[in-house]
């Protein structure tokens, strides 16, 4: 397998690879089948009005469910971002809650010593 421009895929980028086929292949499926169920209740189509039936069910199956990827993975970056975002400010506040408590407790110990 290569990637789109002549490389070679290793690692991730090949599992990602694979899975996209795998998807792709799924959907064909489930648009070719669909299309078979839809052509069967029509009995007054002709055998060569079913197959394009079934062609044109098939492809406009993947175009709607391309689409849907495509929302989906734009919505997952999305939501990626917001947590990112989400996940520094909660780590910048920690960070400032325990850098406070320790200031607390070193000017506690301070006090503590010079009034002893």
């Amino acid at each position: 397998m290569t990637a789109e421009d002549g490389g070679e895929l290793e690692g991730p980028a090949l599992v990602r690879e694979i899975e996209g086929h795998l998807l792709l292949a799924a959907a064909r499926q489930e648009g070719r089948t669909a299309g078979a169920r839809l052509a069967s209740r029509l009995g007054w189509l002709t055998d060569t009005q079913r197959e394009d039936l079934e062609a044109q069910f098939e492809a406009e199956y993947l175009t709607l469910a391309r689409a849907s990827w495509h929302r989906t993975a734009e919505r997952a970056e999305e939501l990626r971002r917001d947590y990112e975002f989400r996940y520094r400010t909660l780590r910048t506040r920690l960070l400032a809650c325990l850098l406070l408590g320790c200031a607390v407790l070193a000017g506690s110990a301070l006090v503590l010593s010079v009034a002893v």
